[in-house]
């Protein structure tokens, strides 16, 4: 068994180690039950330490791909003990609503990180930490604001993004979902309309529908929204809201240009339209950028660490003016008794320690990586790609076949899981564009299906 391991790159040893081993019993069709080479005849082969591959064999059994039988080493898990999970609803934002799906299948569309990509022991250690010195996190609510020790972190990260906020301009949420809906429930009403981007966020057209808003498209391009239909809709429709993707745009991976931006505000302040916008990615991204709320702090902005840190640790943040983070948090309150004190101390915990600046180091690291190749791939398929995206999660592409059912056939063929064709769009028209998740398209299964594509691909003489 011969493990790549690249001992010059920033992800750790370890992780590196589990992704191997995962992409080696996903690709060498081994039977439940075969047992793998004990731990020091794989640590010698790959000159690796066998502490190092004891612990990601170990990973590997907590994640149900492995077994440990003592005395006898690791052995494949069999699928028979994952039955009860086989069956529960696959689901992710975008997600195909259909009752056949499998919890197996490689979700290419998904919109986070995979599980195997998840670092446990920095986030372990800070949940001990907290557990010993902070005891009230684990019996009394947070604060209205948020705790300050997190605030004041979050403030940190602000300024180097030369986005302008004091302490009382900030408040934080359970992840970026929780801070647009009290955006939506606290600044409209039933019946409001508000500008979105085509294609967008499939949740926050779901939480406006829910909310009774009404939705006027604008079309995303690689430098972001076309700002000619913009200019147009904000004439016709007087909407009360534009809500947008600064960086590596939700699904089309492509970020917001300066000159864009500059434009967009100046619509924005000439019509009396609030700019909301949504920069969960934000640490994905490497160097500076133009943020739309560090152009005009009337912005508002709204971050989070649940993409990049953990889907359960949910901590998000708004930064808004001082009135209007008062009237947010009072909703806050009103509906939910405020946020997880225990999760923002562990976030606290990471921020000042500096473990999860370490953590998005590596993660865009890996991306960079993966993007290329993936790129590459799609390129050999023959794919159309939106914009080529520098950064983030996504790149947004459809294959060049014209019957896209048969293209969504071969990939539930080959295990992989594509989103829904109208999930993207604010009306729901169906779209043969994909998302496709860089984190997920170098795994095999999602390479043979784009090669499927290519070789399915009619000949034309």
């Amino acid at each position: 068994m011969e493990l790549r391991i690249d001992r010059q790159a920033l992800v750790p040893v370890v992780q590196q180690i589990v992704d191997a081993l995962t992409c080696w019993l996903h690709s060498s069709g081994v039977s439940p039950g075969t047992r793998l080479p004990s731990v020091r005849q794989i640590a010698r082969n790959n000159l690796l330490s066998q502490l190092s591959v004891a612990q990601a064999c170990e990973r590997l059994v907590t994640q149900g791909m492995l077994v440990s039988r003592h005395g006898a080493g690791y052995a494949v898990a069999n699928p028979v003990l994952a039955a009860g999970a086989e069956h529960e609803p696959v689901w992710f934002e975008g997600a195909e609503p259909e009752l056949g799906a499998r919890s197996s299948e490689l979700r290419l569309g998904c919109g986070g990180l995979p599980e195997s990509w998840r670092e446990t022991d920095d986030l372990s250690y800070a949940i001990r930490q907290v557990s010993r010195t902070d005891t009230a996190s684990l019996f009394n609510y947070s604060t209205p604001l948020g705790l300050p020790a997190l605030r004041q972190q979050i403030l940190k990260r602000l300024r180097q993004l030369d986005i302008p906020a004091q302490d009382n301009r900030i408040m934080t949420t359970a992840g970026a979902s929780q801070g647009l809906d009290l955006i939506v429930r606290t600044l409209f009403k039933a019946g409001d309309c508000v500008v979105v981007e085509s294609p967008g966020y499939p949740l926050l057209f779901d939480l406006l529908r829910l909310h009774g808003i009404h939705m006027i498209e604008v079309p995303r391009t690689p430098r972001g929204p076309d700002v000619e239909v913009l200019e147009s809709v904000l004439v016709k429709h007087r909407p009360q809201g534009l809500l947008i993707n600064s960086f590596y745009h939700n699904p089309t991976g492509s970020s917001l240009a300066p000159v864009m931006a500059r434009r967009v505000l100046q619509l924005a302040r000439a019509h009396g339209v609030q700019v909301i916008e949504d920069d969960v990615y934000a640490d994905l991204r490497s160097g500076s950028g133009t943020r739309l709320a560090a152009l005009d702090d009337n912005v508002i902005y709204v971050g989070s660490y649940s993409k990049t840190l953990s889907s359960s640790l949910r901590v998000g943040f708004v930064v808004a003016a001082a009135e209007v983070i008062t009237r947010l948090a009072e909703v806050k309150m009103i509906s939910g008794m405020g946020a997880s004190r225990f999760c923002e101390s562990v976030l606290a915990c990471l921020l000042a320690n500096g473990a999860y600046r370490k953590l998005v180091q590596r993660q865009r690291q890996r991306l960079n990586s993966d993007r290329l190749a993936v790129l590459q791939s799609l390129e050999d398929a023959d794919w159309d790609v939106f914009g080529k995206p520098a950064g983030g999660l996504f790149i947004w592409a459809r294959s060049r076949i014209s019957d896209y059912d048969q293209v969504r056939a071969q990939a539930r063929r080959l295990g992989v899981l594509l989103s829904s064709k109208t999930a993207f769009n604010p009306s729901g028209e169906a779209s043969d564009w994909q998302r496709i998740n860089v984190a997920y398209a170098c795994d095999p299964r999602a390479r043979a299906f784009f090669q499927a594509t290519a070789r399915d691909r009619p000949q034309t003489f």
